[in-house]
């Protein structure tokens, strides 16, 4: 047998994978689509579950979900001591329960609610607010 005749089976491998690659880094950078209450500020982690939101004292609920800007999962603790703008939700018992790392063109996006007094008055619309 030919070991020559591997060699296009070898490249279509590679020019799939590179393809495959491309195709991912593109899918990173489509639009997220934020839930209606998701509010926007600014987290400063520390040692997990602790970090400050807004200059305040807070904390990451049980099961926190971090997504970054690739939207792929990050850990609490890999972020300790990084400071980001984010949108977030809380959960019943008021902590952090998911977390967007974003994007400068996520981030220039306004306005966007900072409460949840401002999220209940202004009106969404899938993508973005509209003050009253």
């Amino acid at each position: 047998m030919n070991c020559c005749a591997f060699i296009p089976r070898r490249a279509a491998l590679v020019v799939g994978a590179a393809l495959l690659a491309g195709a991912s880094l593109a899918q990173a950078q489509a639009i997220r689509n934020f839930p209606r209450f998701a509010l926007r500020g600014e987290v400063e982690f520390g040692q997990p579950p602790q970090v400050t939101l807004n200059s305040q004292a807070a904390r990451l609920s049980p099961g926190t979900r971090i997504r970054g800007q690739n939207n792929m999962l990050q850990m609490s603790g890999a972020l300790a001591g990084q400071k980001w703008v984010v949108n977030y939700t809380l959960d019943m018992n008021g902590q952090l329960h998911d977390l967007w790392l974003l994007r400068d063109e996520e981030a220039a996006v306004k306005p966007w609610p900072k409460t949840l007094e401002e999220a209940r008055s202004w009106t969404f619309d899938g993508q973005g607010w509209t003050k009253p």
